[in-house]
């Protein structure tokens, strides 16, 4: 693989270097490589506010970050970086720029002003409407205050504000009047339908984000819900200005649906749908949270962004992500990552994760046109860590894949008064110790096989019982999961995709993938729906299913 490199002689040289470094490091054991440096952990973690990422327990020595370091170097990526914080069409295929980062500019930025004066104006509008629904002020059409808020929309539309609201439970706000978040997202129906049982219609406020506007699955779900309102209040104008609110780059298009112009929060075409939580699709999160909560968690991800741009590579952690990510995926042939939180908020953060970057760098095809020489993102999968420790951990341990893993997991939990229940606060406090304790012990166990093990034990112990570790892992510290660490945790993530799409010459802000899955599925619409009964230039599988769902005999 490496001898197909292009002849880029900088990256070229880095990548043999890195390539020997990596058979040297083959013969030598994260055990060994603790031992022969008892400050490895000092020397290989950052802290960074309210954050610890430690890397320590990864197939690394000096010579190998000296030399990913180099590669960053080659691959221009602190120039990147610039480019990354401006105006640039860096999306070049969709000739877009990519300034996810400008929706959390401070609103007095001067930098970028008329940015930020852009970006406020519609958080504030924003936060108008949450501190209208927040004081029992939006009334549905009959005069009744709205109680319930449905978020329609899927991909980032849906799992960035589904992820946050649920990680930042405990900071849930207190409304005057109780207020209820849900998530749509499925185009078969099947959450909707559960839920519309649940729901009143005079006090249902439904909120239709799509950046396109055009997103069949959304506006499928949205045309049921329109349907479900005007079957119980009745088919008139206001009933629409009442019970919908819309988010999109597209004002025309809301308004031609029937949302009125003052119920419309606006995007831009420079932020893609992964990257929007920021932006007026998070109005769930700022309901689930306050308008306080919504800032510092846009606060958070703004210090990361300082931290990425200003810090010196060999202290700036998104880049060492992306680079250590890299190492594994390239040199190591580590091609799948498990993300495992130890904290059961951070239910929906893999799933998140998985779109951020398989959706971002799951690319083949370089800025000039030509084959990616190394492969890609790797597959990103996990699951909250003590419910994954009795589901795959089995097979991290002694199983034939090499996995990379990230364990994260907030220090404190249960410390801080919004725990009332003081009769269960200490039980709580231990429960959260003994979920690190195995966050830890997973790791040791991962990285240093059978030395985590009791030496007496180990004289004994048959081969099936054993364990080889040698698998490396990261691990992200917060000091309590709070607005403000989740989302300095979700911006270092952003910036570690992008650095790894640095390093493999690919644009990470397009999905034509995506896309084009979608055309096929309209273009076979209409056949199921009975409007169309020509099969021809299909080919044989999907013919056979489709007659199958058609109900026509199989054989």
């Amino acid at each position: 693989m490496l001898s197909q490199l292009k002849p880029d002689l900088d990256t070229e040289t880095v990548c043999q270097k890195l390539a020997s470094s990596k058979e040297q490091l083959d013969a030598v054991h994260l055990r060994e490589l603790f031992a022969a440096d008892p400050q490895r952990f000092n020397k290989y973690s950052i802290q960074f506010e309210q954050l610890v990422f430690d890397y320590s327990k990864h197939r690394i020595d000096n010579t190998v970050m000296e030399d990913l370091i180099e590669w960053a170097d080659a691959q221009n990526l602190r120039s990147w970086i610039g480019s990354l914080f401006s105006n640039q069409d860096i999306n070049y295929t969709e000739q877009r720029a990519a300034m996810h980062w400008a929706l959390r500019l401070p609103a007095q930025d001067q930098q970028h002003a008329d940015l930020a004066a852009d970006v406020h104006a519609q958080l504030e509008r924003m936060y108008a409407l949450v501190e209208q629904i927040h004081a029992g002020q939006r009334r549905g059409a009959t005069g009744e205050v709205i109680q319930d808020v449905v978020n329609i929309g899927v991909g980032g539309s849906d799992l960035g504000p589904l992820m946050v609201t649920h990680a930042l439970s405990d900071f849930k706000y207190q409304s005057a009047q109780p207020l209820n978040v849900h998530f749509v997202s499925t185009m078969d129906g099947s959450q909707l339908s559960e839920l519309l049982h649940q729901l009143r219609p005079e006090t249902t406020l439904f909120i239709i984000s799509s950046k396109s506007f055009g997103t069949i699955d959304t506006l499928t779900n949205a045309q049921t819900v329109r349907l479900w309102l005007e079957k119980a209040l009745g088919q008139h104008p206001y009933i629409l200005k009442h019970h919908f609110i819309g988010v999109s780059t597209k004002p025309e298009k809301m308004t031609a649906w029937g949302i009125a112009p003052e119920n419309q929060l606006l995007l831009w075409d420079w932020v893609g749908g992964r990257y929007s939580l920021w932006s007026c699709i998070g109005l769930p999160i700022a309901l689930s949270i306050g308008i306080e909560g919504f800032k510092q968690l846009l606060a958070g991800a703004y210090a990361v962004d300082q931290h990425f741009q200003y810090q010196p590579f060999e202290r700036n952690i998104p880049v060492l992500m992306g680079l250590l990510g890299a190492w594994n995926n390239n040199f190591l042939d580590i091609q799948t990552h498990a993300i495992l939180p130890y904290d059961g908020r951070l239910k929906y953060f893999a799933s998140y994760l998985q779109q951020l970057e398989m959706e971002s760098n799951g690319k083949s095809i370089q800025r000039d046109g030509e084959k990616v020489q190394l492969d890609t993102c790797p597959i990103i999968w996990g699951e909250v860590g003590p419910n994954a420790q009795h589901a795959f951990y089995q097979l991290l341990h002694q199983g034939t894949q090499s996995v990379s893993c990230d364990f994260i997991a907030p220090v404190k939990r249960y410390n801080s008064q919004q725990y009332t229940y003081a009769d269960s606060a200490e039980a709580l406090i231990e429960q959260h110790h003994l979920a690190l304790s195995n966050c830890l012990a997973q790791s040791r166990l991962l990285a240093f096989g059978n030395e985590a093990l009791d030496p007496k034990e180990l004289e004994s112990l048959p081969a099936y019982k054993q364990y080889e570790g040698n698998q490396p892992s990261s691990t992200l510290l917060m000091q309590e999961l709070n607005p403000y660490s989740l989302g300095m945790l979700i911006a270092l993530y952003e910036h570690k995709v992008f650095v790894q799409s640095v390093l493999w010459n690919i644009n990470p802000f397009d999905q034509w993938g995506v896309e084009k899955g979608k055309e096929i599925a309209n273009q076979l619409l209409p056949i199921l729906n009975g409007e169309q009964s020509e099969l021809g230039g299909l080919d044989g599988s999907t013919q056979g299913l489709i007659n199958i769902l058609l109900g026509k005999q199989h054989g």
